[in-house]
């Protein structure tokens, strides 16, 4: 019998779909609502340098916290002045997260979670703003006994703060939990670091990268997952 009694996800591409087709809609709406002269394409290359130099700045050792709303802002207020664009980069940060507040669940995510909520505990850690997670945590069928976003404890993913503050919030020990997210530095990294069972769902089938631990299963859908952790000691 599995020692698995806890089962806490990642949200965007775990749960709810955050794909590149998505994105688009966003950043054809930014340069509609702005009346910019530039191509979703290009406005989203040029914003994709900034976003990548903060994802790479918040897990820096020691880095102040900075929300997706401020992170973001600056990132498209570096891509305007890159495209010499007159916007208003809150503006277009602000619809980024009004839009992924938006986000559907997977086909798989609602039944997946209410056949595992039948057994297992069920949780959620994100690297999200309260203000797009919760409307997206709203919509699911199932029920939720701890919501742990980045914002709330002000720290981002594979910061193990993270993780001791679900288990905290639980009463349980790592030992007991199982995490599964899409990412292997965040979500396998981070929840390896406190002794949790890492799954990796890798829904695109990539390669792993051999750099990055390895997760204790990889699966490609969420109904794959009472199998597993029924496998999981």
């Amino acid at each position: 019998m599995s020692a698995i009694t806890t089962v806490i996800f990642d949200m965007f591409n775990t749960i709810a779909q955050d794909g590149h087709d998505l994105w688009r809609q966003t950043f054809e709406a930014i340069i509609a609502e702005q009346g910019l002269e530039t191509t979703p394409g290009e406005l989203r290359h040029a914003w994709d340098y900034g976003a990548g130099n903060f994802r790479d700045r918040r897990t820096a050792p020691g880095a102040p916290f900075t929300s997706y709303l401020d992170g973001w802002a600056h990132a498209f207020a570096e891509a305007f002045n890159e495209l010499n664009l007159t916007g208003d980069a809150m503006a277009a940060s602000q619809k980024s997260i009004d839009d992924l507040g938006t986000r559907p669940l997977f086909p798989d995510s609602a039944e997946a979670l209410s056949i595992l909520g039948q057994t297992h505990r069920l949780a959620v850690i994100s690297n999200a703003d309260d203000a797009y997670l919760d409307p997206v945590v709203a919509r699911i069928p199932a029920k939720l006994e701890a919501v742990i976003s980045s914002e709330a404890v002000r720290c981002y993913k594979p910061d193990r703060r993270l993780f001791d503050a679900a288990v905290a919030e639980l009463g349980v020990h790592p030992s007991e939990c199982a995490y599964v997210g899409d990412r292997q530095f965040e979500d396998v990294m981070g929840s390896r670091t406190v002794g949790m069972k890492a799954i990796w769902i890798n829904r695109s089938r990539h390669p792993a990268d051999a750099t990055l631990p390895t997760p204790d299963a990889e699966i490609h859908g969420l109904l794959e997952l009472p199998d597993v952790l029924a496998k999981l000691r």
